[in-house]
């Protein structure tokens, strides 16, 4: 190791961001790899996110932190499979399930969909979480195992492999407890840096933006989608970015098993509008990237094709596609004070309901039940009348439901004013 390299000490590099420095390509690539090993302690690295947050990054900062975690582990190599590669990655909401159509859509449209996928945390739904509902199937797989999969069915949705940006792994941990989350330099290396790292070929962006987002503005998912764009061409990842609404929740589910039968309902040509509009939109990003035109997703989708796909990669993962989902033991009716027209239907509101109902957790380690969450039975801007139901709350922890029901206070209102939801997908940020 070089004499420059080895004199660079933790608190060198935080004083330089501490005072509104550059970082240098030498202090990023030290601090990230002894970090990893355990050099640098959780307090210090702590101290350097937070002058991050507080100071920012330049890009060539950004990408060099990004390559640092890359390098903190493996590469993958999936190029065995035949077809071009895409992936997506959602920076998550509520009734956000997109995933679970988009994957087989888009290998039944012809691609190759290593979806390398996490667990919900707080308001938001996890990927994992939800495909756990079906009845024998895993989250874990080998490298091998993914390989394989992805040459037989074209896609595949499962755990991260711990040998991938265990950097990002720690920083991670600590930035959810720091307060140094929101740090878009962070946020934007920790989703890159796990990308890059899967060996994906293109990479399409969903970066929400609303109550429910972990975006609140626009102004903010915009940087944020920007910033990954640019560290996805730096690196030679193709990557396209989508600002989607998530003022209101996805489709008409929230919470694990419910999501997946709605998921099952849109493989099967139907399901609600906005799912089925955001799942075609993302699909023709993903087929553009991976050089597919010919093919329109919004026809593959609707023949049925893509169940195919689905039933199959449930079940090379051990799942039973055709198995009951599991239903909540207690489920409570929520219905309109008066008639009028369901002018609010907030998706933070609605997200903290199914959390507390059981289907999220607080904690990683906490379990989350299967069956919990809320039916949305009445759609933004719909006429409803005295009396009619507005929404179901599940769970079998029956206790549960007086907290979900201080959440949605606010949050679901009906008025005499018409009220409709405004665009679905925002805009498209690409690379030039």
């Amino acid at each position: 190791m070089p004499d420059a390299v080895q004199s660079i000490s933790a608190v060198e590099v935080i004083t330089a961001k501490r005072d509104g420095g550059r970082l240098s390509d030498e202090q990023i690539d030290w601090v990230v790899a002894a970090y990893t090993r355990g050099d640098v302690a959780d307090e210090q690295m702590a101290s350097l996110a937070m002058a991050i947050l507080l100071n920012g990054m330049d890009a060539e900062e950004i990408s060099r932190w990004t390559q640092a975690m890359i390098d903190s582990g493996d590469v993958l190599s999936m190029s065995s499979t035949g077809r071009p590669l895409v992936d997506k990655h959602s920076t998550g909401g509520v009734g956000d399930k997109i995933t679970l159509p988009l994957a087989p859509l888009v290998a039944a449209c012809g691609a190759a969909v290593p979806q390398l996928s996490g667990r919900g945390l707080g308001h938001t739904g996890g990927t994992l979480d939800k495909l756990e509902s079906i009845p024998g199937w895993r989250a874990s797989l080998s490298l091998e195992e993914i390989a394989a999969q992805l040459a037989d069915v074209g896609a595949v949705i499962c755990a991260t492999t711990p040998a991938l940006a265990p950097a990002d792994r720690k920083l991670y941990a600590l930035r959810d407890v720091t307060g140094t989350v929101e740090s878009i330099p962070l946020i934007a290396s920790s989703i890159m840096s796990k990308k890059i790292a899967e060996g994906t070929g293109g990479l399409v962006l969903d970066v929400k933006v609303g109550s429910g987002a972990f975006m609140k503005t626009e102004a903010r998912a915009r940087e944020l989608a920007a910033t990954m764009v640019r560290i996805g061409e730096a690196h030679g990842l193709p990557t396209t970015a989508l600002l989607t609404d998530m003022s209101v929740p996805l489709g008409r589910a929230v919470g694990n098993a419910l999501e997946v039968a709605e998921s099952v309902e849109v493989l099967r040509g139907g399901g609600p509008a906005d799912v089925v509009e955001l799942t075609v939109a993302l699909a023709r990003e993903m087929l553009t990237l991976a050089g597919i035109t010919a093919v329109d997703p919004a026809q593959v989708l609707a023949s049925g094709a893509a169940y195919s796909v689905w039933e199959r990669m449930i079940a090379a993962q051990g799942g039973d596609p055709s198995a009951a989902l599991p239903v909540a033991k207690h489920v409570e009716v929520h219905v309109a004070e008066r008639s009028g027209v369901l002018t609010r239907l907030d998706a933070m509101a609605v997200g903290v309901a199914a959390w507390r109902l059981g289907a999220g957790r607080a904690r990683k380690e906490d379990a989350v039940q299967a069956a919990a969450g809320v039916r949305l039975l009445v759609g933004l801007g719909e006429e409803v009348a005295a009396g009619q139901p507005l929404l179901e709350l599940h769970t079998d922890t029956p206790d549960a439901m007086a907290g979900a029901r201080a959440a949605l206070a606010g949050g679901v209102e009906v008025s005499d004013e018409p009220s409709d939801r405004g665009p679905l997908v925002l805009d498209t940020i690409k690379a030039g």
